[in-house]
């Protein structure tokens, strides 16, 4: 049984990580011959706070903000 993690930063709606499991799901099934229904999708969502880019929290980074 496949498992795949997938850590993004907070902020997606709904609709948009429905559609990641959606697509990782097909991709990997396609990839691995794997019916879906084996599949695990684990989308875990990261505060900006606590996710660092360059030594700096993705919260105060300027290209985030």
């Amino acid at each position: 049984m496949p498992v795949i993690n997938i850590q993004i930063m907070q902020g997606r709606s709904e609709e948009t990580i429905k559609k990641l499991i959606e697509n990782v799901t097909e991709t990997v099934s396609v990839t691995l011959d794997s019916p879906k229904e084996r599949i695990r999708v684990l989308v875990t969502e990261i505060p900006k706070t606590h996710w660092g880019i360059g030594g700096i929290p993705a919260s105060d980074h300027p290209d985030r903000k």
